[in-house]
């Protein structure tokens, strides 16, 4: 059988920092994941500008074996780029409903001890 963490407490108050500890955490780790996919995003927005560049550049000198390739090169590049940019929005859109989670359980805390959150 499992320990019973409210057993002893006023409210749970060793589940709701048990909580908090473990939604800290994983926003942090949500963070992280963030600047990875942040530098991964900008580092993809390169590509495609280059990819994009070197196509220009051989549509200059009229190279239509190079032209060719370029251009299915900055498709893979815009359709890799999309999938990175989908995935930075969706990181960032949990780290978003975590701290919602985060803020909510703060809120129903204080409102069970009897604060108002009126100065």
């Amino acid at each position: 059988m499992g320990s019973d963490l409210r057993r002893g407490t006023a409210d749970g108050t060793a589940v709701h920092t048990a909580e908090f500890i473990v939604s800290s955490a994983r926003l942090t780790e949500l963070y992280e994941c963030s600047a990875v996919l942040r530098r991964t995003r900008l580092r993809s927005e390169e590509i495609v500008d280059e990819a994009r560049a070197l196509l220009a550049e051989a549509e200059q000198h009229g190279d239509a074996e190079r032209i060719t390739a370029l251009r299915e090169q900055l498709e893979q590049a815009r359709t890799l780029y999309c999938k990175v940019l989908n995935s930075y929005l969706a990181i960032t859109r949990k780290i978003n409903e975590e701290r919602q989670d985060i803020l909510r359980a703060q809120m129903e805390r204080d409102r069970r001890s009897g604060l108002s959150g009126a100065a």
